[in-house]
């Protein structure tokens, strides 16, 4: 690898900053000038499923209007294929094993009776970084119809997207207190004040308002107990308000009524200086931000409901994992699998298998684990206390 390459964390809070410098960031522009909302939800369209914070935001800010996003093999494999000088989006994975070929003393691969290449899954003591480049469905033919792939989609949704950001307040139980001019969560008494409905003009920009605070109520010690003392104007402060912008862009993109931060000018030199200053905290702040969307929208609920209903595999599964797709050929009375890869090598998977666990919890896990980074970096001790969050 080149020694002038910069980790994607760095990438992405160099392309963040210079956003913000244009005045046309996520934060600042939450709608495209052809009226598209400027953050649609990042898609894996072979499975449905979304992909964590950080990749999200690194696919989400491409600012294509098709949320699909694969990468070349899997999409050949479903069919699709890249248009020619087509560039990919680079993202980033933990990874746990790895499949290796299996090579005699001398080093050659050995090959089965009809010419496949033999494999084996080698578990690693620790994650380790995977990558993969992503293509958008506009940049491939061959693909399905957005529209029909939407209706597909969205065929066993009953409610609208204001109805199910209204449920998302109200399943939060944090109690809302209407009136005055301010929005800001109250982490003392744990408590949302935001003016009245009717003063935010629509119903659209009230719910937005309402989940930005309620991105700030998660920090609180009987949720996600996230440190929240920097005064007001802090780079601290900003922190947390970096954490919660991040949140409302991921759950306005899951819900589809889109993002508002509301009075982002007051915030936007501070999350430039902090990207500048320490570029790793955006994967830092994206984690966090993970955690606040999946807990207001139930998703740990959802996984186990999920898991619990569908704990194993069937016949025909295609499930995207790492860079390419597994499509599951047969399966056994003992649990085993039989799959088979997008470059068409095929094995037997049994259930103590590392290959195993990783294609189960892909099926049934709605987002990619985040790939967290470590910063060689003290953090500062000196907090001060605020009990206003989110002004």
């Amino acid at each position: 690898m080149s020694k002038n390459f910069k980790a994607l964390p760095v990438q992405l809070s160099d392309k963040l900053i210079a956003e913000i410098k244009e005045g046309n960031s996520l934060f600042q522009k939450s709608i495209k000038d052809n009226g598209m909302p400027a953050f649609v939800k990042p898609i894996n369209p072979t499975t449905g499923k979304g992909y964590s914070a950080m990749n999200a935001l690194i696919l989400g800010m491409q600012r294509h209007d098709d949320p699909r996003w694969m990468s070349a093999d899997a999409a050949r494999y479903a069919g699709n294929w890249v248009k020619k000088d087509e560039k990919g989006t680079l993202i980033e994975f933990p990874k746990t094993s790895d499949i290796q070929a299996i090579r005699t003393a001398e080093g050659k691969t050995i090959k089965d009776d009809q010419g496949v290449t033999q494999t084996k899954t080698v578990e690693f003591d620790k994650p380790q970084r995977g990558q993969a480049f992503l293509f958008n469905a506009e940049q491939m033919k061959d693909i399905m119809p957005l529209d029909e792939f939407f209706q597909k989609q969205e065929a066993e949704q009953t409610l609208d997207p204001t109805e199910r950001a209204m449920k998302l307040v109200h399943d939060s139980k944090v109690e809302i207190i209407h009136g005055g001019q301010e929005a800001y969560y109250d982490k003392q008494h744990d408590v949302i004040f935001l003016p009245e409905p009717e003063t935010f003009g629509n119903e659209v920009k009230y719910l937005q308002a309402a989940i930005h605070q309620l991105a700030h109520a998660t920090g609180h010690e009987s949720r996600l107990n996230r440190p929240m003392e920097g005064k007001f104007g802090s780079m601290e402060y900003a922190r947390e308000e970096l954490r919660a912008a991040i949140a409302g862009v991921l759950i306005g993109g899951e819900l589809k009524i889109g993002h508002n931060f509301g009075h982002q000018a007051a915030y936007m030199n501070s999350f430039a200086k902090i990207l500048k200053d320490e570029p790793f905290e955006i994967a830092k702040a994206s984690r966090d931000a993970q955690k606040i969307a999946n807990l207001l929208l139930g998703v740990n609920q959802k996984r186990e409901q999920k898991q619990g209903a569908e704990a194993g595999f069937k016949k025909g599964d295609e499930i995207a994992y790492m860079d390419t797709t597994y499509k599951v050929l047969e399966t056994y009375k003992t649990k085993s699998i039989k799959v088979e890869d997008a470059e068409g090598t095929r094995k037997v998977l049994k259930p103590e298998y590392g290959l195993y666990k990783s294609l189960l919890e892909a099926k049934t896990n709605p987002r990619e684990p985040e790939m967290v980074l470590e910063e060689e970096q003290g953090q500062s001790e000196e907090q001060g206390q605020q009990h206003k969050i989110g002004r």
